[in-house]
């Protein structure tokens, strides 16, 4: 058995210097210095091992809870909405339409780009791509063809994604009804019932000087 252990390492040294032309020990060595670069280099450009995912992860990766009908609030009950609370739904609304948009709270939550418009009716900043806080409002007066336009895109866009949770309630100014003048006034030269009545006291007693 020994025997055939040193010729297998004669032969194999053989070969070594044969095919290579370096000694066996120039051989292993470089063929173990290979090995090392091989490991030294992958750890480079191996991807790095997942981070921990923390408590708070975890909990963003729960399923949302399914969407609240609301029905008809004011523009002012829509503001609690906008994700500042996260036990509550992530709302904002499109010509009067309101939206529940939570699956989207990274573009319209807190931090995200679009977290201005997040409980409020953003038709018109919408419409114009606008982040002024003027144009976050409904109002959509005076707007042009391409706006409008680009308006109806984003409604297709919430319809087809988001489910529509509720409606915004049109406040209707009150306003005093005017007083028709005339309606409880004497003409102009018409004697008033106090000057009327005297007159007839007047007739009254000089019918009974009369007939005395």
């Amino acid at each position: 058995m020994a025997v055939e252990v040193g010729d297998l390492w004669a032969t194999l040294k053989e070969s070594i210097v044969s095919y290579t032309g370096l000694s066996p020990a120039t051989f292993f060595s470089v063929l173990a210095l290979a090995v090392a670069f091989y490991y030294t280099l992958s750890a480079f450009f191996s991807p790095p091992p997942p981070p921990r995912r923390s408590r708070e992860d975890f909990e963003e990766a729960q399923p949302l809870p399914p969407p609240v009908q609301l029905g008809e609030i004011t523009e002012e009950e829509l503001t609690v909405y906008d994700g500042t609370d996260p036990k509550k739904p992530l709302l904002m609304a499109i010509k009067g339409q309101i939206y529940d948009v939570s699956q989207g709270r990274m573009f319209y939550g807190p931090g995200g780009p679009y977290a201005l418009f997040a409980g409020k009716d953003a038709s018109r900043a919408l419409a114009k791509m606008s982040f002024d806080d003027k144009d976050l409002t409904g109002d959509i007066s005076g707007l042009g063809p391409f706006e409008l336009e680009a308006l109806q895109d984003w409604e297709c866009k919430f319809m087809s994604k988001y489910t529509t949770v509720g409606t915004i309630k049109k406040v209707v100014p009150v306003t005093e009804e005017p007083v028709v003048e005339g309606s409880n006034t004497k003409a102009e030269g018409e004697p008033s019932e106090s000057v009327v009545d005297n007159a007839e006291a007047s007739e009254v007693s000089l019918g009974d000087s009369h007939k005395e």
